[in-house]
């Protein structure tokens, strides 16, 4: 006796509709690709950056709102550049207003992206290292693992918006959490660029290695801090 057929769509009209969304997908994402593929060195060259965001005059800000919303579906981007260089234009407080705006847009679209393609579509665009250390711990500890994983620097936080969005927390939940959590650490990427700006070099170095210190550390630690709270939290 046969195995049973799986049954994948519930309807040929379901099935039409997936088709449908995986087209639009790809054919965003190839658009995407041509567009940007040449350009894409510029995120990790602050003074590059810098000098493309202030070219766009007032539409500067729309513009780094863009970029940041970008880097978070586009996961290997770095946001904290981004950050720096929003503190260097508009300073800490201005800077990091659009610097959370853009994270908030981005989290949102790569929570949806988690929710509506499901573990598979995540198993493609973020590493099995990552799924494999926080994808249990999200699921059963929730929010409050969710919010300690994004407040800490050196932790992958855009990949862990993929990872929450496999959950069955509530989308706004989810949005508030990351950027709730994100924002002292962009914060302070920001303060970083200010200093910069402002010619106080020797802080702003200070800063630096002080961050950089706890973000290594975080991240050489990452399978300690799971398990800490793994076990801390009910």
């Amino acid at each position: 006796m046969g195995c049973p057929a799986v049954k994948v769509f519930a309807s040929k009209r379901a099935r039409r509709r997936a088709l449908v969304h995986f087209l639009v997908a790809g054919l965003v994402f190839v658009a995407a690709t041509v567009l940007v593929r040449d350009r894409l060195w510029i995120v990790t060259d602050v003074a590059a950056l810098r000098a493309f965001v202030a070219g766009f005059g007032v539409l500067a800000p729309v513009v780094l709102i863009l970029l940041q919303t970008l880097q978070v579906v586009l996961a290997p981007i770095p946001g904290q550049v981004l950050a720096v260089v929003a503190g260097y234009l508009f300073g800490p407080w201005w800077g990091t207003l659009f610097n959370v705006i853009g994270i908030g847009l981005g989290s949102t679209i790569a929570f949806w992206l988690s929710r509506r393609f499901g573990r598979g579509y995540v198993e493609r665009v973020v590493s099995a290292a990552v799924l494999e250390r926080f994808d249990d711990l999200v699921e059963r500890r929730g929010l409050p693992a969710l919010f300690v994983l994004f407040l800490i620097p050196g932790l992958p936080d855009d990949a862990l918006c993929f990872v929450g969005g496999l959950t069955t927390i509530p989308l706004r939940k989810l949005v508030v959490v990351a950027v709730v959590g994100r924002a002292p650490a962009f914060f302070l990427a920001n303060v970083l660029g200010d200093l910069v700006a402002t010619g106080e070099l020797r802080r702003a170095g200070l800063l630096f290695v002080v961050v950089t210190v706890v973000a290594v550390a975080a991240y050489l630690q990452r399978d300690r801090i799971a398990d800490v709270l793994d076990d801390l939290l009910p």
